[in-house]
C-alpha cells in the first residue's frame, strides 16, 4: 500500500494546485456536480447558490477565512476579525440583488486563544449581524493545530424578478462600480510595512491615524447593502453584478465570460480615493493607483451592469460611477488608457495558496 502512494505522489502527470488559478480550479473540481433537485435553481458559479421554485429565491454563501493566509494576527484585531467574516458573505448577499437574513459561524481554533480572545471575536460577529438585522442562528465549533480557521455562511432572500446573476449583461450595457477602489489593498499595504517596522524595533509604536480610511476598508469592509436599497427604491434591476472581492479586473473578467461579452473601461472614471494614491506614492515609484484597483481586492463594492434606459435614473446618485460598458462577443476585455491606448484586462487575484489581499 505503502509503494502504491508512493508510485501515486510520483507520477508526471500530476498538476500542482499552484500552477492554477482559484476559478479554473473551482471549475475543474465541480464539473461533473449536475443538479438533482427542482429547488435547485442555480448552483456553483455565481456569488450565491439559488433556492426556491417560487416567486421568492432563497440565497446561500460561504467562506473561509484562515490565519496566515487570510488573515494576519499581528495587526488584525478579533473584533474587526469577526466583523469581517461576517461582512464578506453578507456582500454576496448583496451581489445577487437580495436581503440578508440569518448567518452561520463555525472556527476551528488552537489552544493559543483564550476564551476572552473569542469573546471579543464573537462580539465583531455580533456587531455586524445586529447592524444588518442577520439572526446568527448556528454553527461549529473544534479544536485546531494549526491556528485560527473561521467559516461564514449567509443565507438571505430575493424576488424572483429582482434576482440578478454574473450572466446577464449584454452589448451596451452600461457598467457601473459603487464606491472607491484599491482602498483595501491600500490599508494593507500600511499595515505590512507597519509589521515589518516592528518586527525590527518591538519599541516602535506606529502612527497610523492619517490612514484611518483606508484601514478600515480593509479590517472592517461593509456590505453594500445600501445600494441594493438604493436600486430598489429608483427601481433598477442590474443586468447583472458581482461584488469586488478580487480585483476590479477579475470580476469583469467573470461579467464577461459568464454573459458572453468583451468590455471597455476608462482608467480616468475609475474611482480611487486620495489617501489610497498617497499610500501608492509613499510605497513605491512603481506602486500605481490603478494596478490597486484593478487587482488589490477586498474592496467589496458592487460592480454591476444597467441598461442606458436606466442611466437617467442613476447619474446623479452619489457613490455610484459608470465606468465604461459591454460590448460584443469575442471583443476583448480592455481598459482604455487617458492616452486612448486599449490595455487588456487580466486578472491577477488569488493564485494557489495565497492571496493579493
Amino acid at each position: 500500500m505503502e509503494e502504491q502512494e508512493q508510485l501515486q505522489y510520483a507520477n508526471p502527470s500530476r498538476t500542482e494546485i499552484g500552477t492554477m488559478g482559484k476559478f479554473p480550479l473551482i471549475e475543474r473540481l465541480t464539473a461533473d456536480f449536475a443538479p438533482h433537485c427542482a429547488t435547485t435553481t442555480r448552483a456553483v458559479g455565481d456569488d450565491c447558490a439559488v433556492i426556491g421554485t417560487g416567486d421568492e429565491l432563497q440565497l446561500v454563501s460561504t467562506g473561509m477565512m484562515v490565519e496566515g493566509v487570510d488573515f494576519d494576527m499581528t495587526y488584525t484585531p478579533l473584533k474587526h476579525l469577526g466583523y469581517k467574516a461576517v461582512s464578506r458573505v453578507l456582500s454576496n448577499i448583496a451581489a445577487m440583488n437580495g436581503t440578508p437574513e440569518q448567518v452561520l459561524f463555525s472556527i476551528a481554533v488552537s489552544n493559543r486563544f483564550s476564551v476572552e480572545a473569542l469573546d471579543e471575536l464573537y462580539a465583531g460577529i455580533a456587531h455586524c449581524c445586529e447592524r444588518y438585522d442577520v439572526d446568527l442562528v448556528g454553527g461549529d465549533t473544534t479544536s485546531s493545530r494549526i491556528g485560527l480557521v473561521l467559516s461564514a455562511t449567509a443565507v438571505g432572500r430575493v424576488e424572483r424578478s429582482r434576482i440578478t446573476y454574473r450572466s446577464g449583461a449584454r452589448p451596451n450595457d452600461l457598467i457601473v462600480v459603487s464606491g472607491d477602489l484599491g482602498s483595501a489593498y491600500s490599508g494593507l499595504l500600511v499595515l505590512e510595512r507597519e509589521k515589518v517596522t516592528f518586527q525590527a524595533d518591538p519599541n516602535f509604536q506606529p502612527d497610523l491615524a492619517s490612514y484611518d480610511y483606508v484601514l478600515d476598508r480593509f479590517l472592517k469592509p461593509e456590505p453594500r447593502m445600501d445600494i441594493v436599497r438604493m436600486l430598489r427604491e429608483l427601481d433598477v434591476v442590474p443586468t447583472a453584478m458581482i461584488d469586488v472581492a478580487d480585483g476590479l479586473a477579475s470580476e469583469l473578467l467573470h461579467l464577461c465570460k459568464q454573459g458572453n461579452c468583451g468590455c471597455q473601461v476608462y482608467e480616468e472614471r475609475l474611482p480611487i480615493d486620495y489617501q489610497t494614491t498617497r499610500v501608492c506614492s509613499e510605497m513605491s515609484q512603481n506602486m500605481l493607483p490603478i494596478s490597486c484597483a484593478l487587482n488589490g481586492g477586498e474592496d467589496y463594492e458592487l460592480l454591476f451592469t444597467i441598461r442606458q434606459d436606466d442611466y437617467a435614473k442613476l447619474k446623479d446618485r452619489d457613490g455610484l460611477h459608470v465606468i465604461g460598458y459591454m460590448t460584443e462577443a469575442g471583443a476583448p476585455a480592455v481598459m482604455v488608457t487617458p492616452q486612448n491606448t486599449a490595455i487588456g484586462l487580466r486578472a491577477q487575484g488569488w493564485q494557489g495558496n495565497q492571496a493579493d489581499a
